[in-house]
């Protein structure tokens, strides 16, 4: 199996995805994200649900992929979460690009997880983001 889409560029999806997922909700629902900020500036980013910052670039990465490569980066995800097996790469790349389902860049965004399943997809091909992006 050859990806098409770069690794750094999944691996810019997985780092982007997991700021994503560590954003949590504040705890008083009355209280505004300017409060909490204030209170505890040291978690700030954490309980700025309104930021949408981090959504916006996971949106922007993904829509900038060509339709065959947000098919791949579905499908390794889907390997990774275990719907598919490794060896059923071509079956999950057909299902991924399915015109009929919906959309590649909607499931991947509601995934939970994301980017723990997209770093187990990799690792099922032998795969991984340890080195790639940094500066040697």
């Amino acid at each position: 199996m050859e990806l098409s889409v770069s690794l750094d560029t999944i691996c810019r999806i997985i780092v982007r995805a997991r700021e994503l997922e560590a954003q949590v909700p504040s705890t008083d629902p009355d209280e505004t994200d300017e409060e909490v900020a204030d209170a505890d500036d040291a978690y700030a980013v954490l309980v700025d649900e309104d930021n949408q910052a981090v959504e916006a670039e996971v949106l922007s990465l993904l829509e900038d992929l060509a339709d065959d490569q947000i098919a791949e980066v579905l499908a390794l995800a889907w390997v990774g979460r275990g719907t598919y097996d490794a060896s059923e790469w071509d079956d999950a790349l057909e299902a991924a690009s399915d015109p009929d389902a919906e959309s590649p860049t909607d499931q991947l965004l509601e995934m939970p997880l994301l980017a723990a399943c997209l770093d187990a997809g990799l690792a099922a091909f032998d795969l991984s983001c340890e080195g790639v992006g940094q500066i040697d």
